[in-house]
């Protein structure tokens, strides 16, 4: 069986077809996989693993749990949306929790993982507010906020960053080249899978006389997608 990766599904009550999908996708085409990786942004946000009673989340939760029980190894990396998915999370989901990048052995090819916004560096204010979110200690402030006063602050960056998306160019919103570059080259030319940028596609990228293949991942917004693997090499499916 193959192994499947899947990322921006930006999963959301707002979006209840989308989450259907995502449901028959674990019952369906994952069961029975070696694996699935969720690479990032399988919320659309995600305010703390406190909020787990959340009808979504915790059907969400429950689906994967169910997944990995049959036999099919949950992998999960944090996104840009879903950057404090945490422990908690994973272990309702019966998962692991991967650190962005990540180096697997994909039946044989070295095969570097990672959501995939790093990537994105000509977007200066993005990458300022990449560092923000990530701080431990912003983190922390924002985690000891009530439930509802999380949500109301997320709705409110979520409204912000589309706001902000209007004003740059798809190009600047785009991984930039040097940096897919030097991440292929101290990775060792390996294989690349990821998502964040919505644009499905793969690409070949010759370093230093290395020809490596970079996979994008499509997002969930119109309709589900995965990448799936195996030992003869990587197919793009549409669900």
């Amino acid at each position: 069986m193959p192994t499947l990766f899947i990322s921006d599904l930006h999963l959301a009550t707002e979006r209840p077809q989308i989450t259907r999908q995502f449901l028959h996708f674990t019952r369906s085409t994952a069961a029975g996989a070696d694996a699935l990786y969720i690479l990032g942004d399988l919320f659309e946000y995600w305010v703390g693993d406190d909020d787990l009673e959340d009808p979504l989340n915790g059907t969400v939760s429950a689906a994967l749990s169910a997944l990995a029980d049959s036999g099919t190894p949950v992998f999960l990396m944090r996104g840009n949306r879903d950057v404090l998915l945490g422990t908690g999370f994973a272990s309702r989901c019966h998962a692991t929790l991967l650190e962005d990048p990540v180096m697997v052995n994909l039946y044989g090819t070295a095969t570097l993982l990672s959501h995939g916004d790093a990537l994105c560096t000509d977007d200066v204010d993005y990458q300022r507010f990449r560092l923000y979110a990530r701080d431990p200690g912003n983190q922390q402030k924002f985690l000891a906020q009530s439930l509802e006063a999380r949500r109301e602050q997320m709705r409110g960056m979520r409204a912000q960053s589309e706001a902000s998306k209007q004003q740059k160019t798809e190009t600047i919103m785009d991984v930039a080249p040097a940096a897919v570059e030097a991440l292929l080259r101290n990775h060792s030319y390996p294989r690349l899978i990821h998502g964040h940028t919505h644009r499905p596609a793969r690409h070949l990228h010759q370093v230093e006389g290395h020809a490596c293949e970079r996979w994008v991942l499509n997002d969930w917004y119109e309709t589900g997608g995965y990448l799936r693997c195996d030992a003869a090499g990587c197919t793009a499916v549409l669900t």
